[in-house]
C-alpha cells in the first residue's frame, strides 16, 4: 500500500466510526483532539482498518504515540502492512 491509499482508508474508517463525513484530512490532524476520538472508537478504528487494509493488530501491543495524528497513524498502517511511504509524515504538533 501506498502512504495515499492508507490515508484515505484513514479517513473512510474515521467516517464510519465517526458516524459523520471526515475527508481532508492532513497528517498534522491529531485524532484525539481535532477529531474527538476516545479509547473505544480508537478500537473500531483498528477493526474497520484490519477489514480494509489486511493488517492484524492486537490491542495489547499498540502504543499510545501511533495514534496521536493522522500522519502517525498512517505510519502504524504503513509499517503493519509493508508499504511505502510516498510522502514523508509530519511531525506531530504538540
Amino acid at each position: 500500500m501506498h502512504r495515499t491509499d492508507v490515508i484515505t482508508a484513514i479517513e473512510s474508517a474515521l467516517t464510519e466510526v465517526l458516524e459523520r463525513e471526515v475527508t481532508g484530512t492532513e497528517q498534522s490532524t491529531r485524532l484525539f483532539e481535532d477529531l474527538h476520538l476516545d479509547s473505544t472508537s480508537v478500537l473500531e478504528l483498528l477493526m474497520s482498518l484490519e477489514d480494509s487494509t489486511g493488517i492484524e493488530v492486537d490491542p495489547e501491543e499498540i502504543d499510545a504515540d501511533d495514534f496521536q495524528t493522522v500522519g502517525t497513524l498512517t505510519d502504524f498502517v504503513l509499517t503493519a502492512t509493508g508499504g511505502t511511504a510516498d510522502e514523508p509524515a509530519l511531525a506531530a504538533a504538540h
